[in-house]
């Protein structure tokens, strides 16, 4: 499946918010096909990035990883090992990064995202579960995944550091590994998550994880991820992207113009209206408190102190994902590739 996060966080569920039932198609060879090289990186369908020092990494469709050392002037196009669909990238240092997609694809980076080394697909990933399966229910669902075969997208992952990574995904999958990618655990068994739901969002600051997807579903741990309490939602839509802020606040946000935000771990939620209410597919936090939302309707928006309010007057392609710049411009990416924004005037007010 080619289809960008814009549309397969949002547009793919909007309107009725039933369950989707398939997130990705077989991938074939994809995951054997390095990807193909292409004149204009940065006009390609781009849906994560990530700063690496003073590099920008960004990844999308078919493989795509595309570098800027000018924060988003020129990009050049880097050799992927694999061609599937990539939906997340993160960076624990300037770098040690990490990107996943569909397939079960993880790929890990040393080098700032020069090169890339596959360490996990959908292969792999079944025949680690089967060997780590116990019980009736596990090995059902562990012989499920080797079945189905690599058409299971990872789409968030979290970095600790170098070493630890946990990837999540499409039907509940989450796998952890704490030597770089050499080495991985299934963690599907201590989620809470029993129907099996989509993965879209995995939030970490401190020793403090949050888990959000598909129809509410939410988790949070406070030990670093050793064990994960469910959490009850606000609503029963999607929840496709989130910030832990720096006051210790969770913010989510997802169908329809949904965002929610708990300043109590979870127990009482306040709803932030929003003036485009579309589906809201990326998000980033940035200084003083405020964040910045971005997604279907191609509008990019900044809260704080209790509002939020739009920054481009015209809209732009759907968006995937909304990357603060060191010299304070936005970079988007998304269906229209790489996009920036100036850098949006000073709120007033307090901590939204």
């Amino acid at each position: 499946m080619t289809v960008v996060k814009a549309i397969l966080l949002a547009l793919v569920a909007a309107g009725s918010g039933v369950q989707t039932s398939a997130l990705a198609a077989p991938v074939g060879d994809a995951l054997q096909r390095p990807a193909l090289q292409v004149r204009q990186p940065e006009r390609s369908v781009l849906l994560a990035a990530a700063q690496a020092g003073q590099r920008i990494v960004a990844v999308g469709e078919r493989g795509m990883v595309a570098l800027s050392e000018d924060q988003g002037q020129t990009w050049r196009q880097v050799p992927c090992p694999v061609s599937v669909t990539l939906t997340m990238v993160r960076f624990a240092d300037a770098q040690h990064g990490v990107a996943v997609g569909h397939g079960g694809t993880v790929l890990t980076t040393a080098d700032g995202g020069a090169s890339w080394q596959l360490r996990l697909d959908g292969v792999q990933l079944a025949a680690i579960a089967q060997r780590a399966a116990q019980g009736e229910q596990a090995q059902a669902d562990a012989q499920r995944l080797k079945d189905d075969g690599p058409d299971k997208p990872f789409l968030d992952v979290l970095m600790w550091d170098a070493q630890r990574m946990l990837a999540v995904g499409a039907y509940g999958l989450a796998f952890y590994t704490a030597d770089g990618g050499k080495t991985w655990q299934p963690w599907m068994d201590r989620l809470p998550n029993p129907r099996a739901m989509h993965w879209y969002v995995a939030r970490r600051a401190g020793d403090t994880v949050w888990l959000a997807g598909e129809q509410g579903v939410l988790a949070r741990s406070n030990d670093g991820g050793n064990s994960f309490q469910a959490v009850e939602s606000p609503y029963r839509g999607s929840w496709f992207t989130g910030e832990l802020q720096a006051d210790g606040a969770v913010l989510l946000a997802g169908l329809r113009g949904n965002v929610w935000r708990s300043a109590d771990g979870g127990r009482n939620w306040v709803q932030l209206p929003l003036p485009v209410p579309a589906s809201v597919a990326a998000s980033a936090g940035a200084a003083q408190g405020s964040f910045f939302l971005a997604g279907q309707a191609g509008v990019v928006l900044q809260g704080k102190g209790g509002t939020v309010k739009p920054l481009n007057t015209t809209p732009l392609p759907p968006l995937a994902g909304v990357l603060p710049l060191n010299d304070g411009r936005l970079l988007t990416v998304g269906l229209g590739g790489v996009v920036t924004l100036p850098a949006p005037a000073v709120q007033e007010g307090g901590r939204p």
